[in-house]
């Protein structure tokens, strides 16, 4: 069955090709040979300011970038996150992108009693692919893939999204011209089935 995916590339640099980027490329060439719809978000190329208050989040008016963000996030039925780990997690461009479009009255409502907000974002599933110079059994058994896990739960989950898969890939920077090529078959075929 078709499926209406969303991209979206957290690498922050907007001005160099990273690995994140052609792997973003691949997944999107897979989905549409298999006959998916896809719509790309590139964080590094929004201009969006970071939240510094409750207020702000709670009732602000997000950005244009933002609406237009939340937009194809409402359309899609599937999400894909890609980004590098940095210093444990994700980038902060990513993470001041994710506080911005997953807003109350978009991602989640409060409840008047009290208890746990009314996910808004349900039906819909997600991957996560995350790269990093340290070898992954390092970051998912010494570091128990801490920050991965945040995403998953405590910001996906509780907006509705499920079930959220991941890919680990590790030791970025030592990988062999073959091993890239491995990854972005591998990022191929998990598109061109929608997961």
């Amino acid at each position: 069955m078709a499926k209406h995916i969303a991209i979206i590339q957290g690498h922050p640099d907007s001005q160099v090709r990273h690995f994140c980027h052609a792997l973003a490329d691949e997944y999107a060439k897979g989905a549409e040979d298999g006959g998916h719809d896809v719509m790309r978000i590139d964080v590094a190329a929004l201009d969006v300011p970071l939240l510094r208050t409750k207020l702000d989040f709670e009732k602000g008016r997000p950005p244009e970038a933002i609406k237009r963000a939340q937009d194809i996030v409402a359309w899609a039925d599937h999400l894909v996150i890609i980004y590098p780990l940095w210093l444990g997690s994700m980038p902060a461009l990513l993470k001041g992108f994710l506080e911005q479009l997953l807003r109350p009255g978009f991602a989640f409502e409060y409840q008047k009693s009290g208890g746990m907000a009314k996910k808004l974002l349900t039906g819909k599933s997600a991957r996560i692919v995350v790269t990093m110079g340290m070898p992954a059994l390092v970051y998912r058994w010494i570091f128990f893939a801490h920050s991965l896990k945040s995403l998953k739960r405590n910001t996906l989950w509780f907006c509705g999204i499920g079930p959220v898969k991941s890919t680990i890939i590790g030791s970025i920077d030592g990988l062999t011209d073959r091993q890239r090529a491995d990854w972005l078959d591998e990022m191929r075929g998990l598109g061109d089935v929608g997961k």
